[in-house]
């Protein structure tokens, strides 16, 4: 590892443990910070999703929720992440693929656990708002011991890692064992907290592997605009869409802003939605909730 790199997790690291954690295996709470400044154009793209959005419904198909094995030449090990196959999916048509990245206090169940995707893409689908996706929740802690435990945020190069593991391992196991539609503009890639960092660094970096990015309240491993987007004609060209979002409560808005005002100056299209939440899992489901409506479409 070179110097720069280095540093620049040494950084991550510090930022990082500045957060605080609520309880182990949660992720960080994120205090209102004052010095938070709103521009005029950092406002909601999308109202509050309606009541009963994440709620089952009888009378309607159902999807699948599975955890599956994959072997990871990255890490070494043989490693776990949750699947969501639409309803009626079969091997006889193929999906498009959301890659839904978690934060640095969870792990493949973290998503499952408190926004549910399954049941909003299911509710999405019968009611012909969302096309019809597998979703994939892999662990992005790219380590043999991946559980989020003891420092979570000792773990901040692990994420880094997971660039690797999630181009060399995991969507080649999703290819091989489900029925994809296998290049960028049918990959999908998202995340919360560091998941939305991670979302950034690796999709911004891999445009030829990604063409639907959704960062929702990105965290300090975001690396700079200028580094991840040195030539926006190359991003307007393959990007099909890009989505930020973070709450006008959330400690770490800068990050998104001065990604989100990058952008702008360098006219690069993006969705740039602010609502009243905070670091919290209210505003990660309403992100992931209004992104699965407009990918793929």
């Amino acid at each position: 590892m070179n110097r720069t790199a280095m540093i620049r997790i040494s950084c991550v690291i510090s930022m990082l443990t500045a957060m605080g954690l609520t309880a182990l295996g949660q992720e960080p709470r994120i205090e209102r910070d004052r010095s938070i400044e709103l521009g005029p154009d950092d406002k909601a793209a999308f109202a509050e999703p309606p009541a009963g959005f994440d709620v089952p419904r009888d009378g309607i198909p159902h999807g699948k929720l599975e955890m599956i094995e994959y072997e990871s030449k990255t890490v070494g090990t043989t490693r776990n992440m949750q699947v969501y196959t639409p309803p009626g999916y079969s091997k006889d048509k193929k999906y498009p693929v959301l890659y839904l990245m978690h934060g640095i206090g969870g792990d493949e169940t973290e998503w499952q656990r408190f926004a549910h995707p399954e049941i909003l893409l299911d509710n999405l689908i019968a009611d012909g708002k969302a096309v019809p996706m597998i979703v994939v929740m892999p662990n992005g802690r790219a380590q043999e011991n991946d559980r989020a435990e003891g420092d979570v945020f000792a773990s901040a190069p692990a994420f880094a890692k997971f660039e690797g593991d999630l181009l060399n391992d995991v969507i080649p196991a999703i290819e091989k064992r489900y029925s994809t539609l296998a290049d960028p503009k049918h990959r999908a890639l998202a995340g919360l907290s560091m998941g939305g960092g991670q979302t950034f660094n690796f999709g911004l970096s891999n445009l030829d592997t990604f063409a639907w990015l959704g960062a929702f309240s990105a965290a300090p491993n975001t690396q700079s605009p200028e580094e991840l987007v040195p030539d926006s004609r190359t991003a307007k060209k393959q990007l099909e869409l890009l989505m930020i979002s973070c709450g006008n409560q959330d400690g770490l808005i800068r990050i998104s802003q001065k990604m989100h005002r990058y952008l702008l100056e360098n006219d690069v299209p993006h969705i740039w939605h602010v609502d009243e939440n905070g670091h919290d899992a209210t505003h990660w489901k309403n992100s992931l909730y209004h992104f699965v409506q407009q990918i793929f479409q």
